[in-house]
């Protein structure tokens, strides 16, 4: 089977774009749709404490009053209180102890120093206190079930018969030594210490704790807990229009959305379900390509960007998707801000803003509370946005962070307010999924460096990276060509001002610039800027000359791209000069060899013009600041005079037709360029 080549297999995309494009947006409206819970949505949103201004609710069917969390934590609590811990009776004890003891007694009786004719009454004594002592019963007392007061029931068990009896009527270790210490004192005959040391070490608990009879009891009683109290019936108004939604009401309403979520279960038709939320997905990211298309003509045409923009957005539903079908405790622990910092980072403010409020608004369907949900999301959205508006140090992510949770804090406050209306029944553990949901948008940092290299797209942050003076690249032509890149730091400053007036990317046009002539590396002598004395071009024909300074475009793009610079900033290299001529040699050609032909191409860089206008504006700026530094007496006159015509020259020469620069930006640019020139030569300027 034939292979195709690059250049047919981009044809062929170019060819098929729409239908690339079509089958993109179905993919992603499916696996979003696909992911998505299939129920029908409840569709009231529900908050305690507000007045209903909906319709008057009528129950369909009946349904039962669910339990809030405290009333069945309260049941559960006094369920538990209903069952006695179980004990087993462990008979073998006794026996073992009273053979214990008097072995005990035989081995220490000789070393005691006592008479043996008293051993058998000493024997006796013991054997009658063990024996009374596990009559009744030795344990350890539990802290758990020990709620008011140290004592507490318990039910024995002994070969599965069960005696209820208290702790306080049995013995501890403790208490059976006193007890033996007590009927010991009696006895003048006896030598207390010597049966004490005795008997405390066979004084053992026959009465052992049960715990998994016990904690099979506890939860056979829990989970005969009822958790409804009483029922709606069928015809029943929940709540009528204008009334506020009291504790009572709000727990009906929320028992209802429980049944009819239940019943949709098994009584929806999926079918349907399935078809209008395709509908809802579809409108979504159809209204996101009509965007594009209109405000965002160069993204929507470039099916590599239209795609990182749908695996976002689809990625995002995805997970709420799965957070609902795992249902995790709290979905405001998914960090929704990533992508609008996200999009905000790669392309730009309106874009993310416009992504962000179809991603709400879709997630609004799904989950509970729906206006809630979309004002925590859409305001800290927007606070995210509008806090990198300008990225030009990596701190600012973590500004970003604190602005989005000061956003959630503030709304979480306000809503609190108007749904419990009271601080002192405000909840601010409830506030810790939003705090996890901030720490997560940080991974926004890690994943835009990853979709920039997989989608070959530049960043502020990687733009901030390259302009670093301390990067190979200009580290290098610092050393090697250092005229040249004095020059290109002048450029950078002017053509930065410029942008940053007339409207652009400050950010790109700097990177450009301070990058545009890294060609003349190759041959920084060639140069007039790294000349000092001795010019090379003195011995070399006009045509080489002027092939030697064409050629510096030619290597910086190979530069660039062996070094993997952005596309976007090798543009800047390719089009700083666009087509003009090396009008220096060319016009001197023709002055000493007026009789020879000349291919007026030799002497012409090979373009393409500037097409945005970013790099019009650099053009402007190199023109300028290359021609200032041949001023010999640089003053207002001069400088004005020169900015007009460098400028007047490359409008003659078309080559400003395709950056959308407009003559007020022209005016505006010129102004500028005046003023920083006059700064750098410290012209004084009469007023």
């Amino acid at each position: 089977m034939a292979k195709l080549s690059s250049t047919r297999q981009k044809a062929l995309l170019r060819k098929y774009s729409r239908n690339v494009k079509f089958l993109m947006m179905l993919g992603s409206i499916c696996v979003i749709v696909f992911t998505l819970p299939k129920q029908a949505k409840f569709s009231y949103d529900i908050a305690k404490g507000r007045i209903w201004n909906q319709k008057e609710l009528i129950s369909p069917y009946n349904f039962a009053i669910l339990k809030t969390d405290a009333e069945i934590e309260s049941d559960k609590n006094t369920a538990l209180t209903s069952v006695t811990p179980i004990y087993q009776l462990d008979e073998g004890v006794e026996t073992a102890m009273l053979d214990a003891f008097k072995s005990s007694l035989q081995i220490k009786w000789h070393g005691a120093g006592l008479k043996d004719n008293k051993k058998a009454s000493y024997i006796e004594a013991g054997d009658g206190l063990l024996k009374d002592i596990y009559a009744k019963g030795i344990l350890n007392l539990n802290t758990k079930y020990q709620q008011n007061t140290a004592e507490y029931p318990i039910t024995i068990l002994n070969k599965n018969v069960e005696t209820n009896k208290n702790t306080a009527d049995l013995f501890t270790k403790q208490r059976a030594l006193a007890y033996c210490s007590q009927v010991l004192g009696t006895r003048n005959d006896l030598d207390k210490a010597f049966l004490m040391d005795l008997l405390g070490n066979v004084l053992q608990p026959n009465l052992n704790f049960d715990n998994k009879l016990t904690s099979r009891l506890e939860r056979e009683v829990v989970e005969g807990l009822s958790t409804s109290r009483g029922m709606v019936q069928k015809g029943e108004v929940i709540v009528n229009k204008g009334s506020v939604v009291s504790d009572e009401v709000y727990q009906k309403l929320q028992s209802f959305k429980k049944a009819f979520e239940d019943n949709s279960r098994v009584a929806g038709d999926p079918r349907l379900v399935l078809t209008g939320q395709f509908l809802l997905v579809s409108v979504a990211i159809i209204l996101l390509m009509v965007f594009l298309y209109l405000f965002r003509k160069d993204i929507y045409d470039d099916n590599r960007l239209v795609s990182l923009i749908l695996l976002v957005v689809t990625a995002m539903l995805f997970t709420l998707s799965m957070a609902i079908k795992l249902q995790l405790p709290n979905l405001y622990y998914i960090p929704y801000c990533i992508v609008p910092i996200i999009i905000r980072i790669l392309f730009d403010t309106r874009l993310a803003l416009n992504i962000h409020l179809l991603v709400v608004l879709m997630a609004g369907f799904f989950v509970p509370n729906s206006f809630e949900f979309a004002y925590f999301e859409l305001t800290a959205g927007m606070a995210s946005i509008y806090s990198i508006k300008n990225l030009i140090r990596r701190e600012q992510f973590l500004i970003s962070a604190l602005i989005i949770t000061f956003t959630y804090f503030v709304a979480f406050i306000g809503i609190s307010f108007i749904r419990e209306g009271s601080v002192k029944s405000i909840e601010f553990m409830d506030f810790l999924p939003f705090i996890v949901s901030v720490l997560l948008t940080l991974l926004a940092y890690p994943l835009i460096y990853i979709f920039e290299k997989v989608f070959a797209i530049t960043s502020d942050i990687t733009l901030i990276e390259l302009t670093n003076t301390n990067a190979p690249l200009l580290r290098e032509m610092a050393f090697s060509a250092p005229g040249t890149f004095q020059h290109s730091l002048q450029v950078a400053n002017l053509a930065e001002n410029a942008i940053y007036t007339i409207g652009g990317n400050a950010l790109l046009v700097r990177a450009g610039a301070l990058y545009h002539d890294i060609g003349k590396m190759e041959n920084p002598l060639y140069f007039i800027e790294n000349q000092s004395g001795f010019n090379p071009h003195d011995k070399l024909p006009y045509q080489e000359s002027a092939q030697i300074i064409i050629r510096h475009v030619r290597k910086g793009i190979e530069m660039a791209r062996k070094a993997n610079l952005p596309e976007i900033v090798t543009d800047f290299i390719r089009t700083h000069h666009g087509d003009t001529r090396v009008d220096y040699f060319y016009q001197s050609f023709l002055k000493n060899f007026p009789e020879k032909f000349v291919d007026e191409n030799t002497f012409r860089y090979p373009g393409p013009i500037p097409f945005t206008k970013e790099g019009g504006v650099l053009m402007l700026a190199d023109s300028v600041e290359a021609a200032s530094r041949s001023l010999k007496e640089p003053d207002e006159k001069s400088i004005n005079d020169l900015v007009d015509r460098i400028v007047k020259y490359k409008l003659d020469q078309n080559q400003l037709k395709d950056s959308n620069i407009t003559l007020k930006d022209i005016e505006t640019i010129k102004s500028i360029f005046k003023r920083m020139l006059m700064s750098i030569y410290h012209v004084r300027i009469d007023y």
